[in-house]
């Protein structure tokens, strides 16, 4: 991940994106990544979907699930300028991935075969930070969102920041998260 030099200034491209196996072995794919956030797999595990959130853009890979290889990177989504940087992510059971938006202050739900936004969910926040689904049938999603480097004034309009929020009602439903077996 980028190296803070001094606040709010970032030494770019110092990080790496590593896989992990069941095995405990540790496999590099790359480098020069400025700060990993977002990841997730398609629903038959052919494609990786990945964010280095510098790069404003969701990007998708080709993956073997038998090997862990990854490859032929593309962009299926560059944020707008309202959406901001793109930070955490999931995936809903119809494939969809939910894109939480630093200093967005929402989430998005893109289509990452057209490579279109379907919804925005926005919060009464800026900093949201990773969304993922919960309750007991995976129709809840949760955000969670940051305060660091807000100041007094800031944190006056938005006492909220730092918090996790509840989202119901979306009407789409996430997957159940995989156990690691190491």
């Amino acid at each position: 991940m980028a190296e803070e030099i001094r606040p709010a200034v970032l030494e770019r491209r110092q990080g790496s994106l590593y896989m992990l196996f069941p095995d405990l072995s540790v496999v590099k794919h790359f480098d020069q990544v400025d700060i990993s956030n977002g990841l997730d797999w398609s629903l038959d595990h052919r494609t990786f979907f990945y964010i280095d959130s510098l790069s404003y853009s969701v990007d998708a890979f080709d993956y073997d699930l038998q090997t862990g290889k990854i490859g032929n990177r593309r962009s299926i989504y560059k944020l707008e300028k309202e959406e901001s940087i793109p930070d955490g992510m999931c995936i809903d059971t119809e494939g969809k991935l939910w894109v939480a938006c630093y200093d967005g202050g929402r989430v998005i739900r893109l289509d990452p075969e057209t490579g279109k936004r379907l919804q925005t969910v926005k919060l009464p926040v800026d900093k949201t930070t990773s969304c993922c689904f919960g309750g007991k049938d995976y129709s809840e999603m949760f955000v969670t969102s940051a305060s660091d480097g807000m100041d007094k004034e800031w944190l006056s309009r938005q006492p909220q920041a730092g918090g996790i929020f509840k989202i119901t009602g979306l009407g789409v439903k996430g997957v159940p998260p995989y156990p690691f077996a190491g």
